[in-house]
């Protein structure tokens, strides 16, 4: 994915990613990555509503399984009441970022 727009940046304790989050799917899944007017979105889609904070938990539930880490290195850090969110993913950029590209071209 070298020279193409991706939607995550590095951060200062790992990686930023920028997610498109929709709720109240018909099943858990990372659908790939979406464009969108300020840049391409990481699109996750989850069964929980967004109710008092259900579909964030099962955001970060989603992506933590998909990545193959545990929960506790992922945090929801913007976009608490949005669809637009931010999560960020603590360890080596480079690590995470090979890990993303690996599962996206698998389509797991």
């Amino acid at each position: 994915m070298t020279g193409e727009a991706h939607p995550w940046r590095a951060a200062k304790s790992g990686l930023a990613v920028s997610v498109r989050l929709t709720p109240k799917s018909s099943r858990d899944a990372v659908r790939g990555i979406e464009p969108a007017p300020d840049g391409p979105r990481l699109a996750v889609a989850v069964r929980a509503i967004p109710d008092k904070g259900e579909a964030n938990a099962a955001l970060v539930a989603v992506l933590a399984k998909w990545l193959g880490m545990p929960k506790s290195q992922l945090e929801l850090t913007s976009g608490g009441k949005s669809r637009s969110k931010t999560v960020t993913i603590a360890g080596d950029p480079a690590v995470i970022e090979h890990i993303i590209q690996t599962r996206l071209k698998s389509g797991t």
